[in-house]
């Protein structure tokens, strides 16, 4: 048993290893896969991070249930997920500011306003609007040579609408499941889980829904310009990481049902999850505004 003065150093593992050529497989098979390249590699190098992941998380679950952490090594667990969210701030907070950029100052400036709006002497036609579907020299280079206005938008209204009362409600499942937890009702604690993995997989087939929609019938894509770009960048990342964080809620599900993990004292793995689950929902909620309703 691990004492407050006590580290537990664990044993040596080649783990790290196969984790760096994992995530070297999947950069460079997703470089190749990009370039019109096999996705082979790229499936590799994803299969052996899940392998890594699975032995890893294996081992430290093994060793908080026989008791060598010490308290001093569970508060390096809390920073290091704080952590690990803080990055996701920042990672999202980029996109967020690459699209107010766009859309307050780049294309208002090639459409000839401010100080630098002397750009629009290379399109001398374009009209600054938002959503810009083409680029100006798409647009230009065209049959007619005329600028493109808005083709297709998404309507915030129905399936984004639907998904955001879908993630809020899974907050409110999540939170209710850890009260449960924290009091040492099981039974509860997995039903309310088990909602909130369900509504997690809702979300994802609406989300599957709407692509579907934008690209088959509103022709809206990746290539729609600045706006196509952004909103595909930013809702696709955010759909990966949903789709990771309902994982990371069902495999928690999983080890309360069939292993009976976690007690009402020591349950840090399932409050990381949660805490991701939180992130997630807060990330949609300014999609939904600042993409979604403002954006259109």
């Amino acid at each position: 048993m691990a004492s407050e003065s006590s580290y537990y150093v664990p044993e040596q593992s080649k783990l790290p290893i196969f984790a760096t050529i994992g995530l070297f497989l999947v950069a460079f098979g997703a470089a190749n896969w990009i370039n019109d390249g096999s996705s082979y590699i790229f499936f590799t190098g994803a299969l052996t991070m899940a392998a890594v992941l699975w032995f890893w998380f294996a081992a430290v679950i093994r060793e908080n249930m026989a008791g060598l952490n010490s308290e001093q090594l569970k508060r390096s667990y809390v920073w290091g997920m704080g952590w690990f969210i803080f990055s996701e701030v920042m990672f999202f907070a980029a996109f967020f500011g690459a699209l107010y950029y766009i859309r307050n100052f780049s294309v208002p400036w090639l459409g000839g306003e401010g100080a630098l709006g002397s750009s629009n002497m290379l399109w001398e036609d374009f009209q600054s609007t938002w959503p810009l579907y083409v680029t100006p020299d798409a647009a230009a280079h065209g049959d007619n040579a005329k600028f493109l206005g808005p083709k297709a938008v998404i309507d915030p209204w129905h399936l984004p609408l639907w998904n955001t009362l879908i993630l809020l409600s899974s907050s409110v499942t999540v939170h209710i499941a850890h009260v449960f937890l924290k009091k040492g009702q099981r039974n509860k604690f997995n039903v309310w889980l088990g909602l909130t993995v369900l509504l997690g997989i809702g979300f994802l087939y609406l989300q599957a829904m709407e692509y579907y929609e934008a690209y088959q019938h509103l022709g809206l894509t990746l290539e729609s310009g600045v706006y196509g770009t952004t909103f595909f960048m930013l809702t696709g990342f955010h759909g990966a990481h949903v789709t990771l964080g309902t994982i990371l809620l069902l495999i928690m599900l999983l080890r309360s049902v069939i292993a009976h993990h976690f007690k009402p004292d020591d349950h840090f793995g399932f409050e990381a999850a949660s805490w991701y689950w939180h992130f997630v929902d807060v990330v949609w909620v300014g999609l939904f505004i600042f993409v979604y309703v403002l954006g259109a």
